[in-house]
Formats: C-alpha cells, structure tokens, sequence
C-alpha cells in the first residue's frame, strides 16, 4: 500500500509517500516556515495557516513526482488531524481528504505525536515492541509504555512548559534568535560546565511527571546578575540550563525503564536532536545493559515521512477511513487504539 502523508500541525509544511508492501520511503519533502515567523520571536498560527494554503499541493506535486508516481498509484492517504494548531490542522486536513475523494481512495486522520513515536521505526534496524519512548517537542514532553502499535500507557507528562518550549523561552531571555533552542545548543557548546548550577526539577520525589517552568525562572534570576555584554558568562548560562535538562530527562528515563522493566528507550520529537541529550541516553542505555534509537535527524522534526508511515501501518492493520473531517487540537495520545480495534 503506497500511502501520501501530509504534516500541517504547526509551522512546517511536510509531504511523503511511504510503500508498505516494500517495506520504504520512496519520497519526502519538507518545507520550514522558521523565516516567516523570525520577526515575531514564535510562530503565527494565521500567518502558519496561510503558508499552509499556499505549500501543500506544490509539494504534494513535488513528491508525487519524486517518487515516480501519478495520482492513481497512490493507495491512501494520511494526515496528521492533532494536536497542533487548529487552522494549520484543518489546512491539512481538507487538503489530503479532497485528494482522496478525488482518487478515490481511503483518508486516514493519524495523531501526529504517534507519527514522532513510530518515526524511528522507519530506520534500517527499528526497535522491537515493546519498548519506553521519550517524547520531546516544543509542546510535548511524554514518557510512555508502548505495548504494541496503538497500545499506549502514558508514565509521564510535563506539568507546565514542554522541553522544546522551555528551550525557546530561555534562548530568548539570552537573546538568542528563533528558532530559539538549536541556537541555544549551539551557545552551550562555548559554555564553561562548572560556573553555574542549576537545579533538576521534580528529580528529588518520586513520579514521572516533569516540570520546566521552573527552570526558565531561574535562568532569569541567574542573567539578571551578570553583565548583559559577558558572552563567556551567557555561555555558561546556557551551558547550565541544557545540563540540567538533559540531566532531569535521563533520571525519568532511568525511572522508568526500571519501573517497567523495559531495556530500550526510543527518542523522537525536535528535541531529540540535541547532541548532549542523545549522549547522555546513549550512555545511560550502556549503564542499564539496553539500546536506545533515534530517528534520523531530519524526521526528529515535524515530517511528512512519519505520518505517511504510521498512516501505511494503521491501514495495512485494518483501520477504517476516517469518516468525517474533523481535526483535534488537543489530542491525548493515550485515547488511541490498536488498528481496527473497536
């Protein structure tokens, strides 16, 4: 079943047609609206939407023709119906349901942090069932059981800012640009480890839960006390924040690997692109005798390739076309089921 997959939730555009009878991704493409939103220090949702209108079906033309096929090679389609923004969502949603009435084939609404969660299971070597998986993003940070596609039993949820979201916010107190954590990465790599300490929220109780809210304040308190021109100084601002969040998600990780008795950990989300954090899980998977895996980088963001994919295996496990069009802003990923179960 080759299946076209359309990524609209917030403010990446992406595309891709998935074959599962071969078993691999024949074409992708994405397209960033990190220029359009710069100036506003965040993204948009109208301005977000708009693009949307205007990206779509260019790229769906693009991949369509990257992949060597016309419409009617196509077997289903898939679209990521929430959580996201509303009006990007429903752009989205109107796009892949009127290509599917119009080649007559199924349109199949798919939750778009289930898209992150199954993304490493695109790699040569995917992770067997059942595994823990991290979900971190700007407005997610989940630790989750995963029995088996569709089974999911949710460990721990963020309590205030997500991690990608506390990165963004904290760059910006730095006055870093946007997209605000890649740079703020980059600037803790100049930063000297040991001239600021900062604290690992909610690690010194028992639970799964996370909370980030409080880090951000405290790098406000901690830049209010140096010059505004020591770069060295700043350096190590961001140097202390990424430690300290790193290190609070590799103590969750360890929480709950043990607590389930689980040895593989999957990371997805933008969040998994970070260096030091894929570092420190590589080597806490080594401590505890396991394996963690990562999506390749460019599908740790928003992507067309993994909704294509959760898409093709949902359909390929007997879910029904959606019947309506309808998209949920808020979607908890722990009210989704296994494929055609009732």
């Amino acid at each position: 079943m080759r299946v076209l997959g359309i990524e609209t939730s917030c403010d990446e555009t992406g595309v891709a047609v998935y074959d599962g009878s071969r078993g691999r991704l024949l074409a992708h493409a994405l397209h960033s609206q990190v220029a359009l939103h710069a100036d506003y220090g965040g993204v948009v949702p109208e301005l977000a939407s708009r693009d949307h209108v205007r990206k779509t079906l260019p790229l769906v033309e693009r991949v369509l023709d990257d992949a060597g096929l016309v419409a009617g090679d196509v077997d289903g389609v898939a679209y990521t119906a929430g959580p996201g923004l509303v009006g990007a969502l429903l752009v989205g949603a109107v796009v892949a349901r009127g290509l599917a009435w119009g080649w007559g084939v199924p349109a199949l609404a798919v939750h778009h942090m289930e898209g992150h969660l199954l993304a490493p299971l695109m790699e040569p070597d995917p992770p067997a069932f059942p595994f823990v998986a991290l979900l971190v993003s700007g407005g997610h940070t989940q630790l989750i059981e995963v029995a088996e596609l569709g089974r999911y039993r949710l460990l721990g949820d963020t309590r205030d800012d997500a991690v990608g979201e506390a990165f963004d916010k904290t760059a910006k107190l730095l006055g870093l640009g946007y997209p605000g954590g890649p740079a703020l990465a980059r600037l803790a790599e100049k930063g000297a480890p040991d001239r600021f300490t900062f604290p690992r929220p909610m690690t010194d109780r028992p639970g799964l839960d996370f909370s980030f809210s409080g880090l951000k304040t405290h790098a406000l308190t901690t830049l209010r006390g140096i010059d505004a021109g020591d770069e060295a100084a700043r350096a190590a601002v961001a140097k202390a924040f990424e430690h300290a969040v790193v290190e609070t998600l590799a103590i969750k990780c360890r929480r709950a690997l043990v607590e389930t008795g689980l040895r593989t950990l999957v990371v997805a989300g933008g969040v998994g692109a970070n260096r030091a954090l894929r570092a420190r899980l590589e080597a806490l998977a080594t401590e505890l005798g396991g394996t963690v895996r990562f999506p390749r980088l460019e599908f740790c963001t928003d992507n067309g390739a993994m909704i294509a994919f959760a898409g093709a295996l949902r359909l390929a496990g007997g879910d029904a076309p959606t019947a309506e069009l309808a998209v949920r802003p808020r979607w908890p990923i722990d009210e989704l089921t296994p494929p055609a179960a009732a």
